[in-house]
């Protein structure tokens, strides 16, 4: 009898794709209960079987000397058939996505085959990884495996030279970036944690026969202290000072050295193909090393990238630089933007896409800084409409929902639009209550609540005071839209702030009695008129006829004064000489005054009085 590695090893052997004969070798070892789905303990005794013929597998090709990845290669009629161990995986992740079996079985297997392999049987090992990275991200399957698969690529990062295995370091960092989802926080430097280790070595004592200054060499390898570890500027002032010094002179050397066109065609970097992840520092290569344009960019984008974290959004208050900093990384970056800028070739075209760069990068920081957020938005459900019951849209009768549910009240209560209280203007007494009532101290009403405050409520007030109470009106521009309110409303200590004052008052009491000793002066000529109509004839003179004008007007004029009538009346009545002159003169001086005072309160010129005698 076979044993189970057994039966499976003539499986995979067996011509055709995997879903012809997978799940029945499955069914041969193991005798499922459920028949086509495994239960946990099932699937642990088919994970033992597989990676103990996963390890005779890898053992047999090494013994063999061919690669793991084509070991039982074979051409049958000129068509190749894959390895063994590709085989097996294709038949385990078969199962893995039909879920026959337990979906992390086929990265437990992975992980395994790249734990026994060697560096150039790994980069085999990773290329089917990657042409199977679809049926991996599926989310049956990413949810089971996908620790695994970071530990597997972490773990071949670890065994990889960064220095002479840059491109497969490349490409697992891209398969990473494309197998995990953008929100994914294992693999964000969260606290943004420097790779301080990463020094750059480099001589510290002059050689002999060198050809270049030594001091500015020196001064130039010595920025890469600063580039590893830029958070050590904003908390010591003196390293801050120390790099700005070193990059003054560097910078300084840049521009008095410019490149030609000729130079820059000649290390054309679009055509080549040498990256390095690290540049020698040897001093003898330092005259090279300026004349070469990928060189000076290098270095001119290492500053552009500290200066972009050193003014980086979203920063505490301690870690942001200070107002003179500020002013220092501007200037040297604006600097730093006009070297790249001529440097060849297409300096121009090369600055715009590292600013557009840096721009993208302030938006992953914004991002790092809320604690990464998922990007991934859940598919909205879409409502399936029953056949034949098609939605339609509501129609309003006054086109929306507003206007037709107000024009159905007005339908159900029609008396509402002949209310006669519909209409009503409201007393200012009435109004300005609430007004008044906030004005008191004792009510305590905050300034937010205040009706002052409403800019409706005080324009419906002023048209009604304008209306209703002309005098409180005009206080307005002296007292603001407190000094409308009607006394009577206020309480007695608020009472006196807006009340007029007594100069005024009996300005206007004054101008009130001028006005109505005017009104008492044409009532006596029209009774004058009709006692002459019945055709007697009147022959006085115009002293005699203008005496009791004068008499009145010489009352009205005296009492405004604080002058009695019954004390004028006995001065007339004891002059017999001077009496008809002082009366006139008194007529006279009433009739100017009773004019100009009636001319300011009415806005009017009152008419003469004819004093010629009535036909």
């Amino acid at each position: 009898m076979l044993s189970p590695q057994e039966l499976f090893r003539s499986a995979i052997l067996q011509p055709g794709p995997p879903e012809t004969f997978a799940l029945q070798t499955v069914q041969q070892v193991i005798k499922p209960q459920k028949g086509t789905k495994l239960v946990q303990d099932e699937n642990q005794l088919l994970e033992n079987i597989l990676r103990t013929l996963l390890q005779e597998l890898v053992s047999s090709a090494v013994q063999s000397g061919e690669q793991i990845m084509q070991y039982g290669q074979s051409i049958d009629d000129g068509e190749a058939t894959r390895g063994h161990i590709p085989r097996l995986l294709d038949v385990v992740l078969y199962l893995c996505e039909n879920e026959h079996v337990e979906g992390g079985m086929i990265f437990q297997l992975l992980e395994d085959l790249t734990e026994m392999s060697t560096m150039r049987n790994c980069k085999d090992v990773f290329g089917y990884i990657e042409s199977k990275q679809d049926i991996l991200g599926k989310q049956e399957l990413f949810a089971r495996g996908k620790l695994v698969m970071l530990r597997t690529c972490n773990q071949l990062l670890r065994r990889l030279s960064k220095a002479n295995d840059v491109v497969f370091c490349g490409r697992i960092l891209m398969f990473l970036a494309h197998f995990f989802p953008l929100s994914e926080r294992s693999a964000v430097n969260i606290k943004g944690v420097f790779n301080t280790s990463n020094e750059t070595k480099y001589e510290k004592d002059a050689p002999d026969g060198i050809s270049i200054d030594f001091n500015f060499y020196k001064t130039f390898w010595s920025l890469q202290e600063h580039f590893c570890n830029p958070a050590s500027l904003t908390v010591a002032p003196t390293k801050w000072q120390k790099f700005t010094s070193s990059l003054k002179v560097v910078l300084n050397t840049f521009e008095a050295q410019p490149l030609s066109d000729e130079e820059g065609d000649a290390n054309n970097l679009e055509e080549s193909a040498n990256f390095s992840i690290k540049y020698l520092t040897s001093s003898k290569l330092m005259g090279l090393e300026l004349k070469d344009p990928s060189f000076r960019r290098h270095i001119l984008v290492q500053c552009l990238i500290l200066f972009d974290y050193l003014k980086a959004p979203g920063k505490s208050e301690k870690d942001l630089p200070s107002e003179s900093m500020k002013e220092e990384i501007n200037s040297y970056e604006e600097h730093v933007k006009k070297l790249l800028e001529m440097t060849p070739p297409k300096g121009e075209s090369f600055l715009h896409k590292i600013e557009h760069i840096l721009e993208r990068e302030n938006n992953w920081v914004w991002w790092k800084r809320d604690g990464c957020p998922p990007f991934e938005k859940q598919p909205m459900e879409k409502k399936t409409v029953q056949d034949g019951a098609k939605k339609r849209r509501p129609r309003w009768r006054l086109g929306n929902k507003e206007l037709s549910q107000l024009w159905k009240w007005a339908d159900q209560n029609p008396n509402a639009l002949i209310d006669t209280q519909r209409l009503q203007t409201p007393s200012i007494t009435e109004y300005w209550k609430s007004l008044a009532e906030d004005m008191n101290p004792a009510a305590g009403i905050e300034a937010e609540y205040h009706h002052k405050n409403n800019r409706v409520y005080c324009w419906k007030g002023l048209r009604f005071s304008a209306r209703q109470d002309l005098e409180g009106f005009s206080k307005f521009t002296e007292f603001g839209i407190e000094g409308v309110v009607p006394l009577e409303l206020l309480p007695p200590e608020e009472r006196s702030k807006y009340a007029p004052k007594p100069n005024e008052k009996s300005k206007r009491a004054k101008k009130e009695d001028a006005k109505a000793a005017v009104h008492h002066v044409e009532e006596n000529q029209v009774a004058t008129a009709a006692t002459d109509v019945d055709g007697e004839v009147l022959r006085t003179d115009v002293g005699a006829l203008v005496a009791p004008l004068d008499t009145d007007n010489t009352t009205v004029c005296n009492t405004s004064q604080g002058i009695s009538p019954m004390a004028d009346e006995h001065q007339k009545r004891s002059s017999d000489t001077d009496g008809g002159q002082e009366a006139g003169q008194l007529e006279d001086d009433a009739e100017v005054d009773a004019e100009g005072d009636a001319g300011m309160i009415d806005g009017e010129i009152e008419p003469e009085v004819d004093l010629d005698p009535v036909s």
